[in-house]
């Protein structure tokens, strides 16, 4: 085990004892509490303290291995605690180690170049430690920077913490200083103060429990002012129904001033302003008499003489409502899961309430009312917005992080929105979102793609499982070149897109939007028994578009390469190679000739510690050529003027590759591929097209609108947007064949469809440069 210390009242084997971590079953131990699974990216470093008793769960494939660094309050070694034996150096080069010596910094520890750690290694079986006492524990997974390609495995390393059993309630770990914490019991309510600056989170226990939730502007109560949360005024300055941590994140009174700031959210599903739940709903139910929020509001208010209310407006937080095709209102169990919560900062003094909605004769609290934990911390807590992200309805949950780029995007933006498990810069104040765009038509732009996935594919099998996984000929690929590909499913629908490139005869790195892309490879692999690794870079390989005509003179000056790979003149278009920043000792990145602009154009992978270098040489170079950061808002526009296709746009479930516009990636030639059959039927008898729309107007349409030939609807729009270059709204949209002929004469229904309708002429796509001329230059 790696050098483990045997202590068998510390660490188990799963062979003879059992537990439910990290969402698995494993039956002999006691019904566990609250348990948190992270997986550990390439060159990565996870921290999570301890308490006397927690266990943790270390999954780890065979091959694989964990370096365990464990420290005191004074940031003092403490291995004993885990019974683990300090046998191990690891080199801080070989990992993103800066939060860690800044941890140790500030608690107290002594610097150094290497680390003293435990080696653990992965196996058959699950190892088990447990601590004897509070620890600060850091897992960690080395990766020397010389060998960050093909270094770690998909998901093969991951670390589940169970919290140890106690009499309280299920809780996550505290955000930061707590001031004051209370349980709010099902079928009550509770109010209490927050002053400015502080925040308030609301954590639902054990999942699918509605808390409805008010606040007040302490100003003006003594004389009988109440400013309210309220609905409308919240919808209408947000513009959207419920605010999340990002631009638009903010809950508003009547005057249309701010009272919160929504700062995370794990849940992300909620009926925003729906009633709380009264005495009448229940009397018309045939339950007179029944507990409910709105008479439990006013009791808890009522010592702040504020007027009783029969039925209470509130921000009905976990309750799952929504809207059916004939505009009813739907509800069904909550999406929030054990420990979910709501953290809001308070934007002025406030008087809140929360309750533990005690509805138990509909799905609401998935018919069982629970308790709500409320926590509320000091102002000069720092608590990073953030939103729960997960790669699929029953995965892990993992907040959003900041990209390795963010110390230099946040100081030319605040608006940022998640993009997948990363925040991701919508636009940039300073140029905005055209002058951004025009940035990247005539000069040139830098852009965080971190939030693609990037999986490396090696091993002896690794063509043949591409060859069977993917659409194009990989046979057929070079090393040091890529090819644009989709992934599709035995209907022929498309699971996802991306560019494979050839980094070696064996080596294969795969880019692309889903993680379902890792997850169908892995099963092909071990349906078919194929020998290959399948590794997934996760945090390991932040990435940045170089993109707009004068992207090749910028890089002319900055890049070097080895003889034994591609000068940056010899890269065609979708060529890759590696390079340095400057010179041979510069920072190493691997470059490709890609994007998703439809110009000239570049990728940039590199590790998490050399982020904010290459970017800082980048600006630097490019400042003579014009270069402006460019944010998601200005690529959108790009991206449908250059006809590239969207996840759940222009693919969704039930298109196949040919509807979604993209049959050119198809390899119908190759002997045999997933959807091959139904892609070749499908081609014989096409029933829709994807083509393009020229509006002649600026009315933008949205997404899902359906498209007229008289009364009759005949398409629907997957994208949109203004073009600027063609000065009207140009859209995209899936279109029945009789229909689909350029030149066609069609309307955009608008205003359901009926009321108002958009002139529209089919066009082909790409709007823009139909040869892509401008990414071959």
């Amino acid at each position: 085990m790696g050098g483990l210390v045997l202590d068998l009242n510390n660490i188990f084997s799963f062979t003879n004892i059992g537990a439910n971590i990290g969402g698995r079953s494993f039956p002999g131990f006691p019904q566990p509490t609250l348990s948190t699974r992270t997986f550990i990216p390439p060159r990565g470093a996870v921290m999570i303290d301890l308490a006397p008793n927690d266990l943790i769960l270390i999954e780890a494939d065979p091959t694989e291995f964990v370096l365990v660094a464990a420290f005191g309050a004074r940031g003092e070694a403490a291995h004993d605690a885990l019974s683990l034996l300090a046998n191990s150096n690891c080199r801080l080069a070989d990992f993103d180690s800066a939060p860690l010596t800044s941890w140790v910094k500030t608690h107290g520890g002594k610097s150094s170049n290497t680390l003293v750690t435990a080696k653990v290694k992965g196996g058959e079986e699950p190892v088990v430690l447990k601590a004897r006492a509070s620890v600060s524990a850091w897992f960690i997974r080395p990766v020397s920077p010389l060998d960050f390609v093909g270094a770690s495995g998909l998901d093969t390393i991951s670390i589940s913490h169970q919290r140890a059993l106690a009499g309280g309630p299920r809780l996550p770990e505290p955000l930061g200083d707590v001031r004051d914490e209370f349980t709010v019991e099902r079928g009550t309510a509770r109010s209490y103060e927050l002053r400015q600056g502080e925040v308030v989170q609301i954590i639902d226990i054990d999942g699918q429990q509605c808390s409805d939730f008010q606040a007040c502007r302490m100003t003006g109560l003594d004389t009988g002012t109440e400013l309210f949360i309220e609905g409308n005024a919240t919808r209408s300055m947000l513009r959207r129904a419920f605010p999340l941590p990002g631009v638009l994140d903010k809950f508003y009174d009547a005057d249309l001033a701010p009272l919160l700031q929504v700062m995370q959210d794990t849940c992300g599903r909620h009926d925003t302003f729906g009633m709380a739940c009264n005495a009448r709903g229940y009397q018309d139910s045939g339950f007179p008499g029944h507990l409910n929020c709105s008479d439990n509001i006013s009791d808890a208010l009522a010592s702040w003489n504020v007027k009783r209310r029969r039925a209470w407006p509130a921000v009905n937080f976990f309750w799952n409502t929504w809207l059916d095709d004939a505009h009813n209102i739907q509800t069904e169990e909550s999406y929030s899961r054990p420990g979910d919560y709501v953290a809001m900062a308070a934007l002025d003094d406030l008087l809140c309430v929360s309750t533990a909605c005690p509805d138990d004769i509909d799905p609401i609290n998935g018919w069982n009312p629970t308790d709500i934990h409320v926590r509320i911390y000091r102002p000069e807590t720092k608590i990073q917005r953030a939103v729960a992200y997960r790669q699929k309805e029953d995965s892990p949950l993992r907040i959003s992080e900041e990209s390795a780029f963010h110390d230099r995007l946040a100081v030319l933006t605040s608006q940022f929105a998640p993009a997948r498990d990363l925040w991701a810069p919508i636009t940039f104040p300073g140029t905005g979102t055209l002058g951004e765009y025009w940035a990247c038509r005539t000069a040139v732009t830098l852009q965080d793609m971190s939030g693609l996935r990037k999986f490396d594919v090696m091993g002896p099998d690794a063509e043949l499982l591409l060859q069977y996984a993917l659409t194009r000929n990989i046979a057929k690929l070079s090393v040091w070149r890529g090819t644009y590909a989709l992934m599709c499913d035995k209907t022929g629908a498309v699971v996802d897109d991306g560019t494979l490139f050839r980094l070696g005869p064996k080596l294969f790195r795969w880019c692309c939007g889903s993680e379902e892309s890792g997850r169908v490879l892995k099963i092909l692999a071990d349906e078919n028994g194929w020998q290959v690794r399948i590794n997934d870079m996760r945090s390991a390989l932040p990435n940045l578009a170089l993109q707009g005509p004068k992207s090749r003179e910028l890089l002319r000056k900055i890049i070097f390469t080895q003889p034994h790979v591609p000068s940056l003149d010899q890269i065609k278009w979708f060529g890759v190679t590696v390079a340095r920043l400057g010179d041979r000792d510069g920072a190493p990145f691997m470059l490709s000739r890609s994007g998703y602009t439809g110009e000239l154009g570049y990728e940039i992978f590199c590790t998490k510690s050399d982020a904010l270098t290459i970017w800082d040489g980048l600006m630097a170079a490019g400042k003579e050529f014009g270069i402006k950061p460019m944010g998601s808002a200005a690529l959108e526009i790009i991206r449908i003027e250059a006809g590239f296709a969207a996840a759940d746009a222009e693919f969704a479930a039930g298109v196949d590759a040919h509807e979604a516009g993209l049959g050119f990636a198809v390899d119908l030639q190759k002997a045999d591929f997933v959807g091959k059959d139904a892609l070749v039927r499908n081609l014989a008898s096409p029933m829709r097209r994807l083509k393009g729309l020229i509006l002649g107007c600026d009315d933008v349409p949205a997404h899902g609108a359906h498209v007229f030939m008289g009364e009759r609807p005949v398409g629907v729009i997957t994208s949109a947007t203004r073009s600027p270059t063609l000065e009207t709204a140009i859209a995209m949209a899936r279109l029945a064949v009789e229909v689909a002929e350029d030149g066609t004469e069609l309307e955009i229904g608008m205003m359901d469809g009926r009321m108002k309708r958009i002139s529209a002429r089919v066009v082909p796509v790409p709007f823009i440069d139909p040869k892509r001329e401008r990414a071959r230059a």
